[in-house]
């Protein structure tokens, strides 16, 4: 399918920018229709107000052509979380949410006090996964239509069939207008401007269907809303017919006249053939990675304009700064590096894509430079790495962490015993160590490769001059190679840590050697919830308070958006999660 020309010719994004998932810059026409409305404000007259107000209906008629809608059933919005908001305050009973959901359709829900949430375990939200969730309580189910974090396609169609007649809550942001699915299927459809629509911030919709309409208490209606929002009578007016009763104030016109804009232009260029040639530019961005060695994490099968990758051996950060080093724009997050192209996107961006993974991936990584080093201490050590595992001999490993760096804490390294690379997290024997701020030396002990096999190992904590400890030097090797196969006595190591000499038939602790800081985090939160002994399902608050305890004290909130995550994990949110902290820690 062909995109016209008066389409393409409005966008002038610059070369290497692939984040439309997380913001997509607007059109010519956008910014064009924009001012002049602006303008037109500015030079205000007895009609001006009416004139400008009039963007509303047109911005509604275009958001219902592309819905397959009607007027009556859409109603602006400057945002999904408003949306959303009206929506959960608005039902009753139970609710069935995915856990791994961006939060802007969690908080929601789990703020509304008539509302029940049920956690859908993360994963792809499948119609088998939603049937095995599904109770009699269940009212609604709300889904992303496009998963933000794997760009998982739902199945809008099949849910339907799932769901029955409960409602079909679907928030669209990441998939309106640049795929074709059958979004009236969905009982409320909230959509967002600011990404693949470009249509600026400040910039949505809500669809309503008549069952949505009769079943959910429009409670955040506002004056626009009423019957007859132009009667002034003092008096308090009925909630409005259809969605036009879901209004809380008017949108701003100038904001209305860029979402009109823009949904006009999806209509110019045609859905079907805008989907098409996104899922062009993300083929030619998948070939990229796996031709740089590296593997491609997001869905590939139901699939829109996301795509999620990783390179083997390379911390997302290392390779997020890579990219943005030659001038290409993405998401960075703990697990991966996310990339998303647009209709627009020029054949010079898909080419400095590859090009900037050239020599990244593969199994022999070019050198990464150093993260910067927080002390002079280790910054004199980091060029005695490479000549201290070559006078150790084959098989030894050298690691330098710098403490003021966590969790992304390895600042060089020497030898692949353990996989890691630099931009790497310590491990999770060390991250609890300074936690307790039991910075002692560790001297000889065992532990295992992440393939299995024994190694030992010795850690020196590097001081300061005021004796406070500012990094470490680890070593490793295989006792066939290295360090004599009897550890020294005396290690040091904590009663209950993760690695060191077991009493003769107890079972050893394994110390970890995560090569980022997302697999160190989910290693955590998954070892303290086995610790606890009932499944997170089961939980009652004191059990996630134990759980909170474990991490705290291994060092979990040493690393970024921890916090969230374990909320996820124990399907609380995360102010919870600080309570929790802070009766622990007060």
């Amino acid at each position: 399918m062909r995109i016209p020309s008066s389409y393409l010719v409005q966008f002038h994004e610059p070369e290497g920018y692939l984040d439309f998932a997380r913001f997509g810059p607007p059109s010519h026409a956008v910014v064009e229709a924009s001012t002049r409305l602006l303008e037109a404000s500015a030079a205000a007259g007895p009609s001006t107000v009416d004139e400008l107000m009039r963007q509303d209906l047109r911005a509604r008629a275009a958001a219902a052509r592309l819905c397959r809608s009607d007027t009556d059933h859409v109603t602006l919005l400057p945002n999904t979380s408003t949306g959303l908001f009206q929506l959960a305050l608005g039902l009753r009973g139970g609710v069935l949410v995915p856990a791994g959901e961006f939060p802007a359709n969690t908080y929601p829900w789990a703020r509304s006090p008539g509302v029940d949430v049920t956690w859908l375990p993360a994963g792809p939200v499948t119609p088998e996964a939603v049937r095995a969730a599904l109770t009699p309580a269940t009212a609604a189910v709300s889904v992303s239509a496009v998963d933000f974090r794997t760009g998982h396609r739902a199945d809008l169609a099949a849910l339907r069939e799932v769901v029955g007649d409960r409602l079909l809550v679907v928030d669209g942001i990441q998939g309106f207008g640049v795929v074709d699915e059958p979004w009236e299927v969905a009982d409320a459809l909230v959509v967002g401007g600011q990404k693949w629509l470009r249509a600026g911030w400040s910039t949505g919709f809500l669809a309503l269907s008549d069952r949505a309409l009769e079943r959910l208490d429009p409670v955040l209606s506002g004056w626009t809303g009423a019957e007859d929002p132009g009667l002034f009578d003092d008096a308090v007016h009925p909630v409005g017919e259809g969605a036009a009763g879901w209004s809380i104030t008017n949108l701003s016109p100038v904001a209305a006249g860029a979402l009109a804009t823009a949904l006009e232009l999806v209509e110019l260029a045609g859905v079907a053939a805008l989907e098409q040639r996104v899922a062009e530019h993300a083929d030619a961005l998948a070939e990229a990675v796996r031709a740089a060695g590296g593997e491609v994490v997001s869905a590939t099968g139901r699939r829109a304009g996301i795509l999620a990758f990783t390179l083997p051996r390379l911390p997302p950060p290392v390779v997020g700064a890579a990219l943005a080093e030659a001038g290409v724009t993405a998401t960075v997050r703990p697990e991966h590096v996310r990339v998303s192209p647009h209709a627009s996107t020029a054949p010079g961006t898909l080419r400095r894509f590859a090009e900037a993974l050239k020599g990244l991936g593969g199994p022999t990584p070019r050198a990464v430079a150093a993260p910067p080093v927080t002390h002079d201490v280790l910054a004199a050590l980091v060029p005695t790495v490479n000549s201290l595992a070559a006078a150790l001999g084959p098989g030894a490993e050298v690691v330098l962490h710098d403490l003021g760096a966590l969790p992304d804490s390895i600042i060089a390294i020497a030898g692949d015993l353990t996989g890691r690379a630099v931009g790497g997290p310590m491990t999770d024997l060390l991250l609890g160590l300074v936690r307790r701020g039991t910075t002692h030396d560790l001297a000889g002990y065992e532990t295992y490769a992440p393939d299995g096999r024994v190694i030992r190992s010795s850690t020196v904590f590097l001081r300061d001059e005021r004796g406070v400890a500012v990094g470490c030097l680890c070593v490793n090797s295989r006792p066939e190679e290295g360090f004599p196969k009897d550890g020294l006595p005396g290690n040091g190591l904590p009663e209950n840590g993760f690695a060191g000499s077991a009493a003769p038939g107890a079972a050893r602790p394994v110390e970890a050697f995560p090569g980022d800081v997302d697999t160190l985090q989910r290693l955590l939160v998954e070892r303290a919830v086995d610790a606890v002994g009932v499944p997170v399902e089961l939980m009652k608050k004191s059990h996630k308070s134990q759980v909170v305890r474990v991490l705290d004290e291994a060092g979990l909130f040493l690393i970024r958006d921890s916090v969230d995550h374990l909320a996820g994990v124990l399907g609380v949110t995360r102010y919870t999660i600080y309570n929790y902290l802070n009766e622990i820690r007060g």
